[in-house]
């Protein structure tokens, strides 16, 4: 099942420095989360770069920032990078805590397994929960990917199971290949970015900075002749006789 078709129309760029004419763009903070080595940075790199990076150190939880543009709208987007093999159940309090700060944090989610891992596969229900526990009264918006679709002779999740348990909790649901096919991982974050921004009410929700528009310099020949006005005698024409 997968998310409706998005528009090409998504550009990235550094976020410029403030300035006071500029219309800022409206915040959109993302987490991914999910559990170790399933390629939740190569996710990232690849939508921000379009580069495939195979290997990466195990990540202490890294934050990405840059300007985005969707279907028009300037969005700040700021996506989370979350360490992997972080167990709900079995992790010491100050990991959970530190986890907790981070989904506190973040306005929409990427749970993210390995079809080659299906232990990564049952983190997912546990970390949805968790969501959902510090999120009670929320409706963030949360997309299940199965990744690394393109290593079908290792496949230990089977793409009807990612549908299923999508559905049970009442998410949307993606099968992709981050190495393979830069277009799904973009539809991915676009799909999500759209989907924070209504929560938002985006539309016509456009922030400004503060402007004191600049006084209009006089027309100094238009006051010289209003104060001769004001000074002139008032004439009444005489009536004529009949």
């Amino acid at each position: 099942m997968r998310p409706l078709s998005m528009s090409g129309h998504f550009l990235l760029a550094p976020i410029p420095e403030s300035s006071s004419d500029y219309l800022l763009p409206k915040d959109i903070k993302l987490a991914v989360l999910g559990a170790g080595r399933v390629g939740k940075s190569a996710m990232i790199v690849r939508f921000l770069t379009k580069r495939f990076i195979g290997d990466y150190e195990p990540n202490t939880g890294k934050l990405y920032s840059r300007l985005v543009y969707v279907e028009g709208d300037q969005l700040s987007l700021q996506i989370q990078d979350t360490p992997g093999g972080v167990q709900i159940q079995d992790s010491l309090p100050q990991v959970v805590d530190s986890l907790s700060k981070c989904v506190q944090w973040a306005e929409g989610f990427l749970l993210v397994y390995s079809i080659t891992d299906y232990n990564s596969y049952l983190s997912i229900r546990p970390l949805y929960q968790h969501i959902r526990k510090v999120h009670p009264d929320s409706k963030a918006p949360v997309i299940i990917v199965g990744n690394k679709g393109d290593l079908l002779h290792a496949r230990q999740v089977q793409t009807q199971d990612g549908i299923q348990l999508a559905n049970e909790l009442g998410s949307l649901f993606l099968e992709i290949s981050t190495s393979e096919n830069y277009e799904d991982v973009c539809d991915v974050f676009q799909h999500l970015c759209k989907e924070v921004s209504k929560m938002h009410g985006l539309s016509g929700e456009r922030r400004r900075a503060s402007i004191i528009p600049r006084p209009r310099s006089p027309n100094m020949q238009d006051l010289k002749r209003r104060f001769k006005q004001a000074l002139s005698p008032k004439v009444k024409a005489p009536s004529a006789l009949g």
